[in-house]
């Protein structure tokens, strides 16, 4: 029998950690702490039920029909005027309906990279970004934001962009600072660098109040050509089934994701789309986020209660002022989390461990802790797992070698 070609290379250097937390689900019993999962008791079911009964009834040409390719007209538009502001000016032109929010990671590789070329990442850094710019096998120039030394215009010289979530960044839980956003902002200015501002948490902002996006501090008083390449979704906010994001961005941009989208989906699903069209328009949004808000920072409180009560002497964390996770480092450099995350499973906890966030693949040293899809209670008794299981992996360091 001939032999048949061989997998695209990329393949070959993929992490499975993605893969284990998905299919340890089956595991009865386990208290899943390691996604990035909404509660499903925060979908407004009924509402959703009669907008897609209604799209299909009312609108049979956008919900069934091909949309174009960018999205539906009247959608952009809602997107162009909910994000506009002051200095900001947005037009249809600029925004383009993808797929969920990784669609547009997925075309933004597609637009900017050939293999091998130079992103310049906050780091720690999203893993759905690292996963889908991988078949470009780019370089990562690492940009730890929080550091005292960092500077922003030599990383951003010479990479194709810069990447950051500054709100509540996945996995850390951080909150990018207003100086900062403004440093990253002027360094794409200065450079020329496309700065692409991931913002699926956003609208989850628990305490004090929200800082200006990066696509806001870049507009110009003129129709949007800035530098800034902004990824939104309603995953977070509404119903990630839905699986309807956008980007804005320059025209230019936009023209070029066009074309790589027609190669990829052709249309983001017409359905989806009208449903997320109303559901704006009717202020479903806003109405259903008080609740959701409340819920999930009930939830923040009650792990960092149960981690300062279980964890304080093996992890130091700060407590995050929105989004959906708390980033934990190990006070002790020998427990590895990538084995963490096996010996977690055999106490019926799961965790994300920390490699797999690294664009260099060193930090095994930390964890994020999802809090949003668990209620208290299994939350505290994840916490009391999970503490056994790192107690577990530092005895193993110290047991003596046979």
């Amino acid at each position: 029998m001939p032999r048949r070609p061989t997998f695209a290379a990329w393949l070959s250097d993929t992490n499975d950690v993605t893969q284990t937390f998905l299919s340890a689900g089956q595991i009865p019993g386990l208290i899943n702490m390691a996604g990035g999962l909404p509660d499903p008791v925060t979908w407004p079911v009924g509402e959703l039920a009669e907008l897609a009964r209604r799209a299909v009834a009312e609108h049979p040409g956008d919900a069934l029909a091909y949309p174009p390719i960018e999205g539906l007209p009247a959608l952009r538009d809602l997107i162009a005027a909910r994000f506009s502001a002051p200095g900001l000016a947005l037009t249809r032109e600029n925004v383009l309906i993808t797929t969920g929010g990784m669609q547009g990671l997925d075309l933004v590789g597609k637009v900017l990279l050939d293999e091998g070329q130079v992103i310049a990442t906050q780091s720690p850094a999203y893993l759905g970004a690292l996963d889908a710019w991988k078949p470009r096998r780019p370089t990562y120039r690492p940009m730890r934001l929080e550091a005292a030394d960092f500077v922003a215009e030599p990383a951003f010289r010479g990479a194709q962009f810069a990447y950051a979530v500054p709100n509540f960044s996945n996995p850390t839980g951080r909150l990018v600072g207003l100086d900062q956003r403004r440093t990253l902002v002027a360094a794409a200015e200065a450079t020329g660098t496309w700065l692409v501002e991931d913002d699926p948490y956003g609208t989850l902002h628990y305490d004090g109040a929200p800082l200006p996006r990066m696509l806001t501090l870049a507009g110009q008083n003129r129709a949007y050509d800035g530098p800034v390449i902004y990824l939104g979704t309603l995953s977070k906010e509404l119903a990630p089934g839905l699986r309807v994001g956008w980007v804005i961005a320059a025209p230019e941009m936009i023209r070029a994701m066009v074309t790589a989208k027609q190669g990829s989906d052709m249309s983001t699903p017409g359905l989806s789309q009208r449903i997320a069209l109303d559901a704006f328009a009717s202020g479903l949004t806003e109405r259903v986020l008080p609740a959701t808000l409340t819920l999930y920072r009930a939830r923040r409180d009650a792990v960092c209660r149960a981690m300062g009560e279980h964890l304080g002497d093996l992890y130091d964390w700060e407590v995050p002022s929105g989004g959906m996770f708390v980033w934990a480092t190990a006070r002790d450099p020998g427990l590895n989390t990538d084995r963490l995350l096996r010996v977690g499973l055999t106490h019926g906890v799961c965790i994300t461990p920390s490699s797999v966030f690294d664009p260099e693949g060193r930090n095994r040293r930390a964890i994020r802790i999802n809090f949003t899809l668990n209620d208290a209670d299994r939350l505290a008794e994840g916490v009391v797992r999970l503490a056994a299981a790192s107690k577990a992996v530092l005895a193993e360091c110290l047991a003596p070698a046979n």
